[in-house]
């Protein structure tokens, strides 16, 4: 699939002169414009009511939430469409329609991973982390969560992955099959400027798999780099973070301490 930005797919499209007659025949039947946005990055399509004269559907691309509507003639229109008193239509249908169901998806999947966990079992806020054992940025991220997690604010489940350095893999492994990961975790951050956890000579074909699987659904949210932060914000959408969050960052993704 060609990926394309929400721009590059808006200017290829508005006013598209992409066409299909199925529309008046079959009005039921998706309109054969969208399998040539879809080519272009549009996922997750899901139709709306636009109206007598035309049809809307939202679609995602690159996460962000967009509205296409379909034209008698086939052709498709993208973008926001607008009242006589310049009032956005539809924007809450399609975030509705997109955003939700995406924070769902990604939300249970990680929620089903093999994380490890630090913070009381009561807290009220859950974050997830894509963590190195190597990456200094998640280490000031797991010393300035502090006040957060031993206050009984969040629970922090941390996603280990190996990717920073030769040996990021083999100490990953160590956290995860120590008897006692979270305990394996924190004395990894105790230690951090010593060289951290010792790494294991070999790893387990479980380790293995659970360190590919985190990686693997790191890139699949778009995440470059650790740490990788991920939770549902107070309005029930997605929020992703890729590193350190600076100065005054953390609240927005802890909450007040």
């Amino acid at each position: 699939m060609i990926r394309v930005s929400r721009r590059a797919l808006a200017a290829t499209v508005l006013g598209a002169l992409l066409s299909s007659h199925a529309f008046a025949a079959d009005t039921k039947a998706p309109p054969p414009v969208l399998k040539a946005l879809e080519a272009q990055g549009l996922t997750q399509i899901t139709e709306f009511d636009a109206g007598k004269d035309m049809r809307g559907f939202a679609g995602l691309v690159d996460d962000h939430p967009m509205a296409i509507y379909v034209t008698a003639d086939g052709n498709a229109i993208v973008g926001t469409r607008v009242d006589a008193n310049g009032r956005r239509l539809d924007e809450q249908k399609v975030d509705d329609l997109t955003l939700k169901p995406m924070t769902t998806k990604v939300m249970k999947q990680l929620s089903e991973a093999k994380w490890v966990e630090e913070g009381k079992k009561d807290a009220p806020r859950v974050v997830y982390v894509f963590t190195d054992p190597n990456c200094p940025y998640c280490h000031a991220f797991w010393d300035a969560a502090r006040p957060w997690v031993d206050g009984g604010k969040v629970r922090i489940r941390y996603l280990v992955v190996g990717v920073i350095r030769e040996d990021s893999p083999n100490k990953a492994a160590a956290i995860l099959t120590d008897k006692n990961p979270t305990e394996a975790l924190i004395r990894n951050e105790k230690a951090f400027s010593k060289g951290g956890i010792a790494a294991l000579k070999t790893i387990p074909a479980d380790a293995q798999k659970t360190l590919d699987d985190n990686q693997m659904m790191m890139v699949s949210l778009g995440i470059q780099g650790t740490p990788g932060i991920v939770l549902q914000g107070p309005d029930g959408k997605l929020v992703k973070f890729g590193g350190m969050p600076r100065t005054g960052g953390l609240e927005s993704i802890l909450g007040p301490k």
